[in-house]
């Protein structure tokens, strides 16, 4: 079976960011066959339409990676009951101009972990209203909202709870079949 690649998008800059660990985790849980690929998001400019007519390198390095992708994987934290605007700006610059837009026809998924007893949820609802309409098909199930605490997920996203461990494998699997399914259509 041939390579599948994910461009992963984590909506957090912070240095210990529980939502980077949470992508390492999935990606520990996937089988060898799947190539995950951090897109950074930190160097960005703040989103333009001057741009259009010309877009700075640093953003047409965004478009590229994200089209080169198969699939997206989208961890985002929660930040005042939505996705955190750095995330916003990526996907802004990813899909625009009109009829340039990376993100159309890739399958995807949305995650989260936050301390807050909801974890990502609404952000996730924000972040799904706007990927719906730049075309991407997401995963509806299983939903990941978790509640972060001390010893779930480490650094290199070894997660330490046997029953978190079990449910994102659910997570992980279902992902598998989601894109396989839609980049082999």
């Amino acid at each position: 079976m041939s390579a599948i690649k994910v461009a992963v998008l984590v909506g957090s800059l912070r240095k210990d960011s529980f939502n980077r660990k949470l992508a390492k985790a999935v990606e520990r849980l996937a089988s060898p066959e799947w190539l995950f690929e951090h897109v950074r998001i930190d160097n960005l400019p703040l989103y333009n339409q001057d741009f259009d007519s010309e877009y700075p390198p640093v953003c047409q390095q965004l478009k590229t990676q994200i089209k080169a992708a198969d699939a997206l994987l989208f961890v985002t934290p929660e930040y005042n009951r939505s996705i955190p605007g750095v995330l916003k700006n990526a996907i802004d610059i990813a899909s625009r101009p009109y009829g340039t837009n990376a993100f159309a026809n890739k399958p995807g998924a949305v995650i989260g972990i936050s301390v807050g007893a909801t974890g990502t949820a609404l952000a996730q609802q924000h972040l799904r209203n706007v990927l719906a309409y730049l075309d991407v098909p997401l995963m509806g199930q299983p939903e990941v909202f978790l509640k972060f605490s001390d010893g779930l997920i480490d650094d290199e996203g070894n997660i330490g709870v046997e029953s978190t461990k079990k449910f994102l494998q659910g997570f992980v699997d279902r992902y598998g079949e989601w894109v396989r399914r839609h980049v082999h259509a």
